[in-house]
Order: C-alpha cells, then sequence, then structure tokens
C-alpha cells in the first residue's frame, strides 16, 4: 500500500515513524521492502516472512544511509501504479545502487532499477495483465527450481526497451522481452511480473532463490524464536509493574494475554467489558475459558444496560460506532481507574497496523510509546489523553497469519485460534437500523445456527466469515396456515486470505437448505432467508 498521511501526520512523518520502528526493534531485518504504491507491497513482507526469515517494509524515501544502519542481508523494490519517465515519479536513493546489498526489483521496482543504472524504460506496445507463461533464457540463481513456461502474473503497461551495462535477461514472456533480468556480479535482479501472488507458479521458488542462495539469510525467524524474544522484552521493559488487557476474545488479544501471563503471570490483568452486542454464550464461554481453565485473571464487566441505551432510536452505522466507541471509552476509564494503578496497557497491536500507522506517540522523558489511541476492532474508540499508560505491543511485528502460529504454539486451542473475525461493535453492526434487545435476542440465535451448521458441515476453517445479518424491514410469510409478517435474515459467507478482498463462498444447497429451515423454523420474528452473493469490492464483508 502506498505510504499516507495518519492520525494527523504528514506523509513524511509517517515515513519517519516507519523507521524509527525498524531502527528500535532491536532486531535488524534481514530483507527491507521499500514500498512504491504496490496494493501487494505488504503481501511480499508476508512471502518472505514464510521462508522463515525476518522482513520489515519502508517508505520508498528510505535513504541510503538509514538502509545502511539497518544492515540487511537483500533489499526488495515493490510494484506501483506509476511510470518511471514520469515527473514526480517515485524514486529509491540512487545511493542504494553502491551498498553492495543483493536487490531485487519487482514490476515496477524492475523498471526503476532499469532506469537509474542506465537503461530505458518506455510504455508498452501492449500492456499485460493476468497469466502469462514465463520462458526461461537463463535458469540460474533467481530461477532455479522454476520449470519453463510457468505461469506468472502480470499487471504492467510499460516495458523495459534497453538494458543498463552488466545486465542480461534471465527471461521473457510472448510479450515482454525483458520479463526477469539480472547483472549477476552486482547482485541486482528484476521481474517484471509479480512472484508474491498466489497465481505465480514458482514465484516462492523464486522468493526463496533470491532469500537464501542470493542474500544468504538463515531461517531464523521461527514461532519458538520469536516467543523467547518477545518474553524476554515484556519481561524487561515490564520488571515488576502490573499491566491492563482489554480482552476482547478474539485471536490477538487471546495470543497475546495468553504470552503475558506465561512472561508476568499475575502482574497481568485482563479487563473484559459485556457491551451487551458478543455472540450467543461468548461472554460465560470467555471466562470461563480464560479464568476457570487457564487462570488468567479476567475482571467481567457488565455494561449491556448502559450500552443498549445509547443506542436507542440510532440508525445511521457510523453513529452507532462512534457511540459505542465512547461508551467503551467511559467504561474502560472508570474500571481501570476502579482496579489500577496500572503501568502500563497492553493492546494486540500487529503489523500491519504499524505499516498503516507508523507515526508513533512518545513519552519524551521515558522514551517510552504512550497509549493515546486503541484501535476500534478491539472494541476501543481512543483513550482519554489523561489516561497516560505506556504501551507493551510484544505481537506488532507480526502478521496476522503469524499471530495465529504464535497463539498455537502458546497453547491456545482451535476453537480460539481459528475463529472467524468478529467486528468490534460486535453485532450491533449486524443489525441495519436502531439495535433493540428483541433484535438482538433474534439475531443470536440466527447467528448461532449459521455457525453451528457450517461447523458441523466441516466448512467452517476454509471460510474467512461466516454470520447473519438482520435487515429492518418485514415481509409477509406463511407458517402452520397462518399468515406471518417477521424480519429477514441475510446469511453472509465468505473465503478470503487477508479480508481485503473477498468472494462468497459457494455453499452445498443441502447446507443453504439445512441452515434456512432451522432459522425459520427455531428463531421467533423470522420467516425468510436470504443469501449475499456478492464479493468484495464492490461490497464490502460487513453490511454496516
Amino acid at each position: 500500500m502506498p505510504p499516507t498521511a495518519s492520525a494527523g501526520l504528514a506523509p513524511e512523518a509517517v515515513l519517519e515513524g516507519a523507521l524509527a520502528e525498524a531502527l528500535g526493534e532491536g532486531r535488524s531485518p534481514a530483507i527491507v521492502i521499500l514500498d512504491f504504491g504496490s496494493q501487494y507491497s505488504e503481501l511480499i513482507a508476508r512471502r518472505v516472512r514464510e521462508t522463515e526469515v525476518y522482513s520489515l517494509m519502508l517508505g520508498y524515501t528510505t535513504t541510503a544511509q538509514q538502509l545502511a544502519q539497518l544492515a540487511p542481508k537483500g533489499i526488495i523494490l515493490s510494484g506501483g501504479p506509476s511510470s518511471v519517465y514520469e515527473d514526480g515519479a517515485p524514486r529509491c536513493d540512487p545511493a542504494l545502487w553502491e551498498l553492495g546489498i543483493p536487490v531485487l526489483g519487482v514490476c515496477y521496482g524492475m523498471q526503476l532499477m532499469v532506469q537509474q543504472l542506465g537503461g530505458s524504460v518506455v510504455a508498452a506496445g501492449r500492456a499485460e495483465y493476468g497469466k502469462a507463461p514465463l520462458y526461461l533464457d537463463d535458469p540460474t540463481d533467481l530461477l532455479t527450481n522454476v520449470g519453463d513456461g510457468s505461469t506468472m502474473w502480470m499487471s504492467h503497461g510499460d516495458s523495459v526497451r534497453s538494458l543498463p551495462e552488466g545486465f542480461v535477461r534471465l527471461a521473457h514472456t510472448d510479450n515482454t522481452p525483458e520479463a526477469a533480468v539480472a547483472n549477476h556480479g552486482r547482485r541486482l535482479y528484476g521481474v517484471q511480473f509479480h512472484p508474491e501472488v498466489v497465481h505465480s507458479a514458482g514465484g516462492m521458488a523464486m522468493i526463496r532463490n533470491f532469500v537464501y542462495h542470493i542474500c544468504g539469510c538463515q531461517a531464523d525467524w521461527t514461532t519458538a524464536a520469536f516467543i523467547d524474544e518477545a518474553i524476554a522484552d515484556v519481561r524487561a521493559q515490564v520488571g515488576d509493574k502490573r499491566v491492563l488487557l482489554a480482552l476482547s476474545g478474539g485471536v490477538d488479544s487471546s495470543t497475546l494475554a495468553f504470552l503475558l501471563h506465561r512472561a508476568i503471570g499475575d502482574q497481568l490483568t485482563c479487563m473484559f467489558i459485556d457491551q451487551g452486542f458478543m455472540r450467543k454464550g461468548e461472554p460465560e464461554f470467555l471466562m470461563e475459558f480464560f479464568d476457570q481453565r487457564f487462570h488468567i485473571h479476567v475482571e467481567y464487566i457488565n455494561a449491556r444496560e448502559r450500552f443498549i441505551g445509547k443506542l436507542a432510536g440510532i440508525t445511521d452505522p457510523e453513529e452507532k460506532r462512534k457511540l459505542i466507541g465512547t461508551e467503551f471509552i467511559r467504561v474502560f476509564e472508570q474500571e481501570s481507574k476502579r482496579l489500577g494503578p496500572f503501568d502500563y496497557l497492553a493492546q494486540g497491536t500487529l503489523y500491519p497496523d504499524v505499516i498503516e500507522s507508523a507515526g508513533t506517540n512518545i513519552d519524551p522523558k521515558t522514551g517510552e510509546r504512550v497509549a493515546v489511541k486503541i484501535k476500534s476492532h478491539h472494541n476501543v474508540g481512543g483513550l482519554p489523553k489523561d489516561l497516560q499508560f505506556k504501551l507493551v505491543e510484544p505481537l506488532r511485528r507480526l502478521f496476522k497469519d503469524e499471530v495465529r502460529k504464535v497463539g498455537r504454539s502458546l497453547g491456545l486451542p482451535q476453537e480460539i485460534v481459528g475463529r472467524h473475525p468478529f467486528p468490534g461493535p460486535g453485532l450491533a453492526i449486524r443489525i441495519l437500523g436502531e439495535v433493540t434487545s428483541e433484535k438482538l435476542n433474534i439475531l443470536r440465535d440466527a447467528d448461532l445456527i449459521v455457525r453451528e451448521e457450517v461447523r458441523d458441515a466441516g466448512l467452517y476453517d476454509a471460510i474467512w466469515q461466516a454470520f447473519a445479518v438482520l435487515l429492518p424491514v418485514r415481509s409477509v410469510g406463511v407458517m402452520g396456515d397462518k399468515r406471518t409478517y417477521a424480519f429477514p435474515v441475510v446469511l453472509r459467507c465468505v473465503s478470503s486470505e487477508d479480508g481485503m478482498t473477498a468472494d462468497w463462498s459457494r455453499l452445498p444447497y443441502d447446507l443453504l437448505e439445512l441452515i434456512s429451515n432451522r432459522i425459520v423454523n427455531e428463531v421467533k420474528g423470522v420467516n425468510r432467508v436470504v443469501l449475499d452473493i456478492t464479493s468484495k469490492p464492490p461490497g464490502t464483508i460487513e453490511w454496516e
């Protein structure tokens, strides 16, 4: 994703914040990805991590001097939407090429490499998008173990016309003569396609070739190594102080609770605020799971009446979110003062959050990050500025799939680690229009049936999210020879890798029939079930 301003910061401040994050981590990244605005930049970092090699993503304005400070073993230049020959096109520091560090340019990154080193790039006579067979001219180094004619994913309207001195062609396609190039002596490589996407057969082989054989990286970014490092870091940071964690029951906060409990034991207090918008039986399950089964202390706060009262008469989805977030802050503030004092606040911040908003709030006296905002998907919209906790964020270097691996290694069962994503405002944004106790009870019952039947069919882990939505309209039906006038429920099931894009899941017809029959027969107030077959984009996964 392109570097963007966030939290009121200018783009250059965000980039500086990202670099500060990297320099202050204590672990030097083996591979640095410089982002030129590609939609796949984050995916490159994830693919490198899959080789058990630590990667970080920085803005393209990162200087050669700053890169030398980080001392990575390799650099990857991402793709991007610009043309290198346009005025104002993003460019990297030319001194980068003199660092002696291996570089892999992907799509725009390859074109930039060619142009800055003396070659030329022009608009292609024919743009190339989608799948294309790759024909090998030099199957060594970068293309070792990549099959001749392998399918690669193309997405470009420009092409290399002439190569810089010392470069050779590695591969071509029917429409792109210079589909992969290299200067073997200087360890500079470029590909016109996207090896990081799943559509590129042999793409991971190329990434492994670059990471292991060209850069000489070691596979030391393992779950066990991360847990050991994180526990040591938490103990060093916290000492004998108390830590508060707002527990939602999701994968991130649950993994964080297990990690912190292993690191500091009873110095951790978890707070679970029940706003009344959870799924059926979930508050009881979470308290039994953490407090009784694993002896992680959780303070249960029943705030259901407060929240439902705030939403009376409210129909606008954004107003709902803001009211829920504001009320959560008030409850959190009151209860943290009652239970405290606490020196540290633990947050389940993940690496994509760091990428999106790298600006940090630093206490000038201690140099530690200070909490001014908690992520909305943890049910908190932003803490008051006078509530100055120091932050503990041991998951901030991880992607979501890495968090799940850590959770499993820490002993979290699949029922927690494999949970579908659930929005912070909960069922309140799956009820379109005004939220009432009656509608919440209807949706809880319908949602439980959806999840039960999807799980019983063995499809739960194959689906990104499966849930029900309640619409604010009524329709006519017939039950037992009597006319009914009741709500419709929408069945929403989607498949995705990361939630950024999604496709509707093709559930078997007999499963759809079973879900529909159970809902209309067992859930009072519903007489119709409809199926949402909209992908994202153009739709979103959630309805509000």
